[in-house]
């Protein structure tokens, strides 16, 4: 018998000072049997900061929202999509394949990857030369402490705060306060 996802349901509300953005996303989260809270937590992160390009991408008609995730390798872990229903952003966490991120790039408009894990540069190194020729990818290091403490946030009820100001997201709940600064890799 196969186990299923846990769901966690958020409430993040985001001050993007960064991009004038400002607004409260109702959230469901689907964590796969075998997901971390870790893993989980930076597919939020990732949201929280494309979270402006709703606004700037798609003047605000669109939808920001998660991905099937581990459950389905084709799609999103999360992603933007505008009325349309054209993929504006595809977003990856954690260390995913080139291929899939070609794929990817082919099918949305911009692909951005959260390398989180402590064995990120390793795969950096390797995969660095078959992603240069993608163009609409971007590829984001976010510090791997700062990950694991995002797990600590995890709650199937949360009420999240995001603030993003100049380049770092911080990420504060009733569980604690998490800042991050990605450093952009491609």
């Amino acid at each position: 018998m196969a186990l299923k996802s846990t769901i966690f349901k958020a409430n993040l509300q985001v001050a993007d000072i960064d991009h004038n953005y400002y607004a409260d996303h109702a959230l469901t989260l689907a964590r796969h049997p075998s997901e971390t809270d870790e893993r989980m937590m930076v597919r939020l992160a990732a949201l929280a900061l494309n979270a402006h390009e709703l606004q700037d991408t798609c003047g605000g008609d669109g939808t920001l929202a998660f991905g099937a995730g581990l459950s389905d390798p084709d799609d999103p872990d999360a992603h933007l999509t505008d009325f349309t229903g054209r993929k504006r952003l595809w977003i990856e966490v954690g260390q995913p394949e080139d291929k899939p991120l070609a794929k990817a790039c082919s099918q949305a408009d911009a692909v951005r990857v959260y390398a989180f894990h402590h064995a990120a540069e390793v795969w950096w190194k390797g995969i660095e030369t078959k992603l240069s020729r993608l163009d609409r990818l971007q590829v984001w290091r976010l510090p791997t402490e700062a990950a694991q403490a995002l797990g600590g946030l995890a709650e199937r009820s949360m009420q999240i705060q995001a603030t993003v100001l100049d380049g770092v997201l911080t990420l504060s709940s009733s569980q604690g306060s998490v800042a991050l600064e990605p450093l952009r890799w491609k």
